[in-house]
């Protein structure tokens, strides 16, 4: 090949080369150019979205001032009439009427004979300004001093800041700014603002959430016996009237305790009302909402049961799964229903008037808790070992009608709160709360050191059971959520 040929050919393949480079810089560009698109496309949209955030908090800080200028007010109306009151005691004289206090207010002669009302002591001052923010900002002069307890509950919110943004947030969005009328009920039944319903639903999640501090001891008994050396309790639960509580576990024996005894009788050994002994190691208890004397049981050998507190005898048992049952519910609204779960991945769905399940769900993991919506015969909860928490209609089980995901590990307990809202325990450490309704999720809390397997509560006093992962206690300790 001569070098007029090699010249050629080497302009040949640098023009290949500088076209080659070419793309290649207009394709970094290009996708530069997309990265930096998507970037502002997202930039712009979360701008966007902490502008509406933003009006939202600025739309609920109005309607909460107005909130609590009218507590204000009506404090004021109240400690005017408290002096009206011991003012007619002491003298008996005409009287005005002060069209803001909505009183009368006694006239009180000066030192030139002339008629002063009493609306202008301090004692019942009651302002005109429509919003009096020397009213608001001095709220703790109003008051007093801040007392501890509400020291302690803004160090509460400060903790869990996080947690009641993404909270109140979630709420605000999903409700957008549609208003709706309510009657709140602070002083008097007169104050009706225009809330929104995502404030209205996060007041009253704050609230809730900030009206408890701490954790109590009320009773504590042993429950022990010298034939059961291990005694791991596994269930506790209340019947219908909260009266009596039953305790199972590895013992092989359902213990069924009077709860006011328990209460007044703090310490020491406590005897069981009723004892019936089982066949297997138990490790769910649920009590019929509806026949105060039925109680459900599930065992390791996948065995349902319902036995007659009142007879200490059995008086039903399924037997269809193949591996240890883990959980039985009985259905609120309906007596004679009630579900089950189990290690073979099946969810069965029982009738106390017949001997075979009526409805089975092969869930493909194994099943660790399942519960009744307290408000519906359809609708059922189920965690399970894939992480996740499914919400079935019984009416079409070939697919869930929420898949609700989170924890990232094991579904360890379920529980409905109210018919809308269903609260779950992970062994990840995590308890979380779903809107069932809205399938959304509520709340998020984390309890870092223990990992709970069931919350059991009682509907009266507060009372709470709590039970962290292998709970090998020969007593039980009784604690109470304490403002």
């Amino acid at each position: 090949m001569s070098a007029k040929e090699l010249d050629s050919l080497l302009s040949i393949l640098s023009e290949k080369k500088k076209k080659a480079e070419l793309e290649e810089t207009e394709a970094n560009l290009q996708l530069l150019f997309n990265f930096m698109q998507c970037l502002r496309k997202q930039k712009f949209d979360e701008l966007h979205e902490i502008q509406n955030d933003l009006e939202y908090i600025k739309e609920d800080i109005r309607a909460v001032e107005k909130c609590r200028l009218e507590l204000y007010r009506a404090r004021d109306r109240c400690s005017a009439k408290t002096l009206i009151l011991r003012g007619q005691s002491s003298q008996k004289g005409p009287v005005l009427c002060d069209q803001h206090s909505c009183g009368t207010i006694p006239n009180v002669p000066n030192a030139q004979g002339e008629r002063l009302a009493v609306s202008n002591c301090p004692q019942a001052r009651i302002t005109q300004d429509p919003f009096p923010y020397q009213l608001i900002q001095t709220e703790d002069e109003h008051n007093g001093s801040v007392s501890e307890h509400n020291v302690a509950r803004r160090r509460q919110v400060h903790a869990q800041f996080s947690d009641l943004q993404e909270c109140y947030l979630q709420k605000r969005r999903h409700y957008g700014t549609k208003p709706q009328k309510r009657e709140e009920n602070v002083t008097t039944n007169r104050t009706k603002e225009q809330y929104n319903t995502g404030l209205e639903e996060f007041q009253y999640i704050f609230s809730a959430y900030t009206r408890y501090s701490r954790l109590q001891v009320v009773a504590e008994f042993r429950h022990t016996d010298l034939f059961h050396t291990v005694n791991i309790v596994s269930s506790i639960e209340f019947n219908r009237d909260d009266e009596l509580f039953a305790i199972a576990g590895v013992s092989r024996r359902i213990k069924v305790f009077d709860f006011a005894d328990v209460v007044n009788k703090p310490t020491g050994l406590q005897c069981p009302v009723v004892e019936m002994p089982t066949r297997s190691k138990l490790s769910c208890l649920s009590w019929n909402k509806y026949k105060k004397n039925y109680i459900a049981s599930s065992d390791y050998e996948g065995i349902v049961t319902v036995w007659d507190v009142t007879t200490r005898q059995s008086i039903m048992e399924c037997e269809e799964h193949e591996k240890r049952a883990w959980c039985v519910d009985f259905s609120c609204t309906e007596p004679s229903m009630l579900v089950s779960g189990s290690d073979d991945c099946k969810v069965k769905v029982w009738c106390m008037r017949q001997e075979d399940s009526v409805l089975s769900i092969d869930m493909k993991a194994n099943i660790c808790s399942v519960k009744c919506n307290p408000g519906s015969s359809f609708h059922v909860a189920v965690g399970s070992a894939d992480h996740h928490i499914h919400y079935y209609d019984l009416r079409s089980i070939k697919q869930p009608l929420y898949v609700f995901s989170g924890h990232s590990k094991a579904v360890s307990y379920v529980k409905f709160m109210s018919d809308n809202e269903l609260a779950s325990a992970s062994t990840d450490s995590t308890i979380r709360l779903w809107d069932v309704k809205a399938n959304i999720p509520v709340k998020y809390n984390s309890l870092c050191s223990m990992i709970v397997l069931k919350v059991s509560t009682f509907s009266y006093s507060k009372l709470v059971f709590l039970f962290p992962m292998k709970y090998f206690g020969k007593s039980i300790l009784i604690r109470t959520l304490h403002s």
